[in-house]
C-alpha cells in the first residue's frame, strides 16, 4: 500500500470515528433534553462536514512549506510596502519568479479559501491556499516581471494577510520551445494535464504513454459488459486517446506511442523484471492489443509480455530514435502514484549506457501525497508551489505562462480524454454544491471532472535539472 493510500485510510477512519462520536454526543444530549432538535441538527452537521471538512489534507495548515532550489536559483531583495511589491533585481522577463512569504488566515479564511490576489496594469491573478493557513507559502509570479520591476505589482490578501519580509527567488529561463521534447505519460491524459502548453509549443514533441489505463471501468459495465470486457474497452479507448489527442496540439501521430503495459502493474514488473505482470481486471497477459495504433514496431511487440525488461527495451529504442533534448516525466518525490514513480525510474534506468543523453530533465506532479486539491483555487488561476514539508533534494522551479487561448485548447484536449468524461458520483456532486453555496468554491467552466479545475491554469509548473 502506498503512503498516500495509508494516509487516506487513516483519514477516513479518523473521520468516521469523529462523526460517530459527534453523533453519539448529539443524540445523548438530545435524548436528555430536546431529542427532536438533535435530529434536526444531524443534516446540518453533515452539510457542514461536506462543505468545510471533506478535503483530504494530511498536514496542518499551520505548517511551513520548505524548499531548496539549488544553484540555478538566486535570491533577490524584495519588499512589500502598502501592498506593492518592489525589487531592484534586473529581470529579462522570462524567468521563473517565486515569492516566499508568510500567509496567515483571517477568521473568515477558515470557511472560505484564503487567496492572494495579484494586480498589475496588465491584468489580475489569484492563488489560493488552505483554509486556516498560517505559515510560509510560495507564490508563483512568473509572467509578472515587467510590473514587478516597474513597481506596479500589487498584492492583496483575501481572507488572509501577508506577514514578514518577502523573499524573491529567481530561476533563469531555459529554452524549451526550440528543442526536441519527449513527454513521458504513465497514463493517457498525464501528458495533457501536466504539459499540454509546453508540448503544444515545442518545435518537435514526442508523447510516450506507458500504460493502457484499463482498470476502474465500472462506467462501461453499465453497457451490459462484464468487468473484463469493460476493462478491455476502456484500455482500447485510452490507447486511442494517447495517440489521437496530441494531434489537437499539432503533434503528428508518427511521434505518439502507446506502450500498452497494464495499469498499476509497473511496481510488480519492477520487482520481478523477467516476470509478466498481467492485467488486474482485463484478463489479459498480452500487451499488443493496446499497441495497435503505434506508428512503428517496438521490441516488446515480438512477444507482448508485460515485463520490466520489455519496458526498458521499448524505452531505449524510443530514446535512441527520438534523441530528446528535454525529457518531461513525473517528479520522484512529489508525485506519489505508484505508476508515476515507476515511470520515472524506468526512464532513468533506460538511459543508463545510452550514447544519447538528454540535456534537461523536467518533472511534474499530477498527484500529491498530502493535498488532493492542489493546485488550489479556480480554473485560470496561477499555480502556487505545492505543499512540501521537508526538502531532501534541491530542484529548480520552471514555470510556463499559458495565455487564455492555450488554456482553452488544453481544456478541449482534456475533454477528449475518455477517462475525464463520465459524470461525478452523486455524493461528490452534492458535496460540490454545498461547497459552492457555503464555501464559495466555483466550478470549472470547462468540465465536471476535478482535473479541469486543477490543470487548466495560468501556469504549468515543472521542476528542472540539467543533466
Amino acid at each position: 500500500m502506498s503512503r498516500k493510500q495509508q494516509l487516506l485510510k487513516r483519514h477516513r477512519r479518523n473521520k468516521r470515528l469523529g462523526l460517530l462520536a459527534s453523533l453519539g454526543l448529539l443524540l445523548a444530549l438530545g435524548w436528555l433534553t430536546w431529542w427532536w432538535l438533535a435530529l434536526l441538527l444531524l443534516p446540518v452537521l453533515w452539510a457542514a462536514h461536506e462543505a468545510w471538512f471533506a478535503d483530504h489534507l494530511f498536514y496542518t495548515p499551520g505548517e511551513d512549506y520548505v524548499y531548496r532550489f539549488g544553484d540555478q536559483t538566486r535570491e533577490a531583495k524584495a519588499s512589500l510596502q502598502g501592498g506593492t511589491l518592489r525589487t531592484d533585481a534586473a529581470l529579462n522577463g522570462d524567468e521563473t519568479l517565486v515569492l516566499q512569504v508568510r500567509v496567515k488566515s483571517r477568521w473568515l479564511g477558515r470557511f472560505l479559501d484564503p487567496r492572494v490576489e495579484l494586480f498589475s496594469d496588465g491584468g489580475q491573478d489569484s492563488q489560493a491556499f488552505e483554509r486556516g493557513v498560517d505559515g510560509v507559502r510560495f507564490l508563483n509570479l512568473t509572467g509578472l516581471a515587467a510590473p514587478l520591476q516597474a513597481g506596479k505589482l500589487r498584492l492583496r490578501g483575501r481572507c488572509c494577510r501577508l506577514q514578514g519580509e518577502p523573499r524573491l527567488w529567481i530561476t533563469p529561463s531555459v529554452e524549451l520551445q526550440r528543442r526536441r521534447v519527449m513527454v513521458i505519460a504513465p497514463h493517457a491524459d498525464d501528458a495533457e494535464l501536466a504539459a499540454y502548453g509546453l508540448y503544444s509549443q515545442a518545435d518537435e514533441t514526442w508523447v510516450v504513454t506507458l500504460t493502457a489505463g484499463e482498470i476502474e471501468a465500472e462506467h462501461y459495465q453499465r453497457m451490459g459488459m462484464s468487468g473484463a470486457e469493460a476493462a478491455r474497452l476502456k484500455g482500447r479507448l485510452r490507447a486511442w486517446d494517447s495517440i489521437a489527442v496530441p494531434r489537437w496540439a499539432g503533434v503528428p501521430e508518427s511521434r505518439c506511442v502507446q506502450l500498452g503495459y497494464f495499469c498499476l502493474q509497473l511496481p510488480a514488473m519492477q520487482a520481478a523484471p523477467d516476470q509478466p505482470a498481467v492485467s488486474r481486471e482485463a484478463e489479459m497477459v498480452d500487451i499488443r492489443p493496446f499497441r495497435q495504433f503505434n506508428p512503428f514496431p517496438l521490441p516488446a511487440d515480438s512477444d507482448g509480455r508485460p515485463t520490466w525488461n520489455n519496458l526498458l527495451a521499448d524505452l531505449r529504442a524510443l530514446l535512441e530514435l527520438a534523441r530528446p533534448e528535454v525529457l518531461v516525466m513525473p517528479h520522484p518525490q512529489l508525485d506519489p502514484h505508484p505508476d508515476h514513480i515507476c515511470a520515472q525510474a524506468a526512464v532513468l534506468e533506460a538511459l543508463q549506457g545510452l550514447a544519447w543523453q538528454p540535456q534537461t530533465l523536467l518533472c511534474y506532479a499530477n498527484h500529491l501525497h498530502d493535498n488532493d486539491r492542489w493546485p488550489m483555487g479556480d480554473s485560470g488561476d496561477g499555480v502556487a508551489l505545492p505543499p512540501q514539508l521537508s526538502a531532501d533534494q534541491a530542484w529548480a522551479p520552471c514555470s510556463l505562462v499559458l495565455d487564455v487561448a492555450t488554456q482553452r485548447d488544453k481544456a478541449m484536449a482534456l475533454g477528449m480524454m475518455h477517462d475525464l468524461q463520465p459524470p461525478a458520483p452523486f455524493k461528490r456532486r452534492v458535496r460540490r454544491l454545498l461547497q459552492r453555496w457555503l464555501a464559495g468554491r466555483r466550478p470549472s467552466p470547462y468540465g465536471e471532472n476535478e482535473f479541469f479545475r486543477k490543470a487548466v491554469r495560468r501556469h504549468e509548473l515543472f521542476w528542472r535539472r540539467e543533466l
